[in-house]
């Protein structure tokens, strides 16, 4: 746990009793906080009593005296479409408002400074897609190379929750834009966009709302450099803002498909090799092909972006492409989960919509699809060009007959379950084939979540195995 810094005497409400509320709570209270708590769900409250929190309804203004700030869980809307009641009357009150991400920045590291030979670093990541997979692969790349590492945020563990900070370490956190928005620090080492796709625009009033959350990462405060994916006009324009001209290599340029050769420092990705030049002159260059982990273009973008940030803390080009190689990749995410008799099947269940099933599509050839699940509003239509790798699609769930309707000329069959797909897809796929769960739609109809389809996925899978 880290302790929250500057809040000894203070009391502090947190609104939101998750894992990163209760988290936020502790962490506090080991700063010296006198610490009041609220949830919307009696049950959490509940809960939260009888773990010893002490409960204030903070919808009640009279609740408010002598609270000096407000701490808020990430899921909570501050803004848009409307603010949380809390929240509103926080406002008009006059308190704080922070989250758990702005009380980590400003109390991690910030304490006994003499007590570190190499000061501890932080490299936070944002983006639309391929946050969490570049994340977790920095973390692997420094733990694989021998260097003190934690991985938490949006992925894994509450940022409060992580230990503190020790000689040397590098703390890797992904930051999603509920959480970017709201933070009131917001000063990592290195700062990392990946890329940028309209997602959550509720939360932000649209496109421009959405990129201005992510953008502060990069303004509130500034971090020492700046790793930024220029495949999108959003991120050539954040590039340019950040440096002070095309050499200026505090910007680590990163694209998937476009060279990038006149820049102070750059990585990119063609043809599957990924290549570093510096101040014009190549210094790496390695291939991504034969990296299982990684498949497709969508990941050695993401690859781009991991190398630069571990480049940009001292790390050898050698040491990043070994440690590449033992990246088993992130689960539920073009996760390859066996191979037989010369067919491939991968999970990416967390394909739950067209854009990321779509870049699993694109990643693999001669492909036996399983699709299908709670369709989403606008159908899969729009992956009809992208379907040229498809042997057979085998439909599954609610929206399965939906899909067979939009797959054009390409061969399907409606199995309705994924037992059924898994033994169709098994009996027909050839040596070369790919069987590739990408379901484009949500899970709910039949499972809680996209990871307990994955799950049943795998498991069939194996019991496949001789």
């Amino acid at each position: 746990m880290i302790p929250v810094q500057g809040v000894q005497y203070q009391t502090i409400a947190v609104l939101g009793l998750g894992l990163s509320g209760r988290a936020t709570a502790a962490a506090l209270a080991e700063g010296g906080a006198s610490v009041v708590v609220w949830d919307d769900g009696a049950d959490t409250r509940a809960e939260a009593e009888a773990q010893g929190l002490v409960l204030r309804d903070l919808t009640r203004e009279s609740a408010w005296e002598g609270i000096s700030a407000l701490i808020t869980s990430p899921g909570i809307p501050h803004l848009y479409p409307k603010p949380h009641p809390v929240i509103a009357m926080a406002y008009e009150l006059g308190v704080p408002v922070d989250n758990d991400i702005g009380l980590f920045f400003r109390s991690f590291a910030t304490r006994d400074w003499d007590q570190f030979d190499t000061f501890p670093r932080v490299i936070a990541v944002t983006g639309s897609n391929g946050k969490s997979t570049t994340t977790a692969l920095i973390h692997h790349i420094l733990k694989e190379n021998g260097r003190p590492t934690q991985m938490g945020g949006n992925i894994g563990t509450g940022v409060l929750a992580l230990d503190p900070a020790e000689d040397g370490e590098v703390v890797v956190i992904e930051l999603s834009s509920y959480q970017t928005d709201l933070a009131r620090a917001l000063t990592p080492d290195v700062a990392v966009f990946t890329n940028l796709s309209p997602d959550h625009l509720d939360r932000h009033h649209g496109m421009g709302g959405y990129f201005a959350a992510k953008r502060r990462l990069f303004s509130e405060g500034g971090p020492d450099r700046a790793v930024i994916g220029v495949d999108e006009v959003e991120g050539r324009y954040l590039a340019d803002q950040m440096a002070q001209g095309a050499a200026d290599d505090r910007v680590i340029r990163v694209s998937s498909g476009t060279k990038l050769e006149r820049f102070g420092w750059s990585v990119f990705a063609r043809k599957g090799f990924l290549a570093e030049y510096r101040k014009g002159r190549q210094v790496a260059s390695f291939d991504l092909r034969a990296i299982t982990g990684l498949p497709g273009e969508h990941n050695h973008q993401n690859a781009c972006a991991a190398y630069a940030a571990c480049r940009a803390v001292g790390l050898a080009p050698r040491e990043i492409e070994s440690a590449f190689h033992s990246f088993a990749g992130l689960p539920h995410r073009s996760q390859t989960v066996a191979e037989i008799n010369g067919v491939r099947w991968v999970n990416d269940s967390k394909a739950t919509n067209v854009d990321s099933a779509e870049k699993a599509l694109l990643a693999f050839k001669n492909i036996r699809w399983i699709a299908g699940g709670m369709g989403k509003e606008g159908g899969i239509s729009s992956l009809l060009p992208h379907l040229g790798n498809v042997v057979k699609a085998y439909l599954i769930g609610h929206s399965a007959r939906d899909f067979a309707l939009e797959l054009g000329q390409t061969p399907y069959e409606i199995v309705e379950t994924m037992e059924a797909a898994v033994a169709r897809a098994n009996a027909e796929a050839q040596s070369g084939d790919t069987v590739l769960l990408a379901p484009a739609a949500a899970s709910f109809d039949q499972y809680p979540n996209f990871g307990k389809r994955g799950d049943h996925f795998m498991a069939l899978v194996e019991a496949l195995k001789p």
